[in-house]
């Protein structure tokens, strides 16, 4: 797939726009998201992706599309593991709701540019070694067995390496200043708290994208398709969190709907020199296993809530 160096530039200054649209606009200044005004949010990053999917489909055709779709997908899937790790963040931080979007606008930004290192330099072992699917799809495995055998609860995100190491090269305050980053105590410049949440929210996004920009080149290894979806659903990612936040718990399978969609898509790398899964049957397959893993929640939930209005 032919892409001009202006598509590119092109897309750099719609992300900015939309970056500036929800910082200024959307979410002008510190205050608590709501779970209606999420929602509405949520469906207006879904709809931006799917009128960018269509603008695929004008340009390159209908495989360049689905590729892109399907890859959204994926991505917007794996993310909602993010969603469970953002509560436990902002919990062991104890980070005001009104600071939380300010935080993961600023995770957004770092996203952006570590998943374009990570995107460009896999797909580029990939040309070069081609060997090397068979590594992903291998780590994909093991990243869905890991997720369908863990137990709940995660470990503390203050004793991360990156957060350890963000303590030794600033003094950290123990109080918020606002929704600062540094703030000044005894005339000695310091590091909030919120900036600590920061570097922990961008140490579990690399940690994630160790496992889903796998999962997506096994849809597509063009750089342009790959990124562009990334971006999309990292974008949208924040909303879906606030309003996600309070129900997450809600969807006990999801865990094992990522983990068969990894199997899935690892499998597929195993198998590539051999035989070819279609993007059709790709979006088939990871459609069915997060719709029955949602249902299959739901399902649970109610029998729960039967069962205790039972015993009451």
């Amino acid at each position: 797939m032919e892409v001009s160096i202006w598509f590119w530039a092109g897309f750099f200054i719609l992300i900015t726009f939309l970056l500036c649209l929800d910082l200024f606009v959307f979410n002008r200044g510190a205050h608590k998201v709501c779970t209606k005004k999420a929602l509405k949010l949520t469906a207006f990053w879904i709809s931006v992706a799917m009128v960018f999917c269509i603008f695929v489909y004008v340009e390159w055709g209908s495989k360049a599309a689905m590729e892109f779709l399907t890859a959204y997908i994926v991505e917007e899937t794996m993310s909602l593991d993010n969603v469970f790790v953002f509560i436990i963040v902002f919990s062991a931080f104890a980070v005001p709701d009104e600071y939380q979007h300010k935080a993961l606008f600023y995770g957004v930004i770092g996203a952006i540019a570590m998943r374009m290192v990570f995107i460009f330099a896999g797909i580029e072992l990939i040309e070069r070694f081609g060997w090397i699917m068979y590594v992903f799809g291998a780590l994909l495995i093991y990243a869905a067995i890991k997720t369908m055998v863990q137990k709940e609860g995660a470990k503390d995100p203050s004793q991360n390496l990156m957060v350890r190491g963000a303590k030794r090269l600033f003094k950290v305050s123990d109080e918020y200043d606002g929704d600062k980053l540094f703030t000044v105590k005894g005339g000695v410049r310091m590091a909030t708290p919120l900036f600590i949440a920061i570097i922990a929210l961008e140490s579990t996004d690399l940690i994630f994208a160790i496992d889903s920009i796998p999962a997506v080149l096994s849809i597509s290894t063009d750089r342009f398709i790959v990124y562009t979806s990334n971006i999309f659903a990292i974008l949208g990612l924040r909303s879906l969190y606030f309003a996600l936040n309070g129900t997450v718990d809600k969807f006990r399978y999801l865990k094992y709907g990522i983990g068969v969609i990894l199997v899935f898509v690892g499998t597929k790398m195993l198998i590539s020199e051999w035989y070819h899964v279609s993007i059709e049957l790709s979006l088939l397959v990871i459609a069915t296993c997060i719709i029955i893993s949602i249902l299959a929640s739901a399902v649970a939930n109610k029998r729960e809530v039967n069962a205790g209005a039972g015993a009451a």
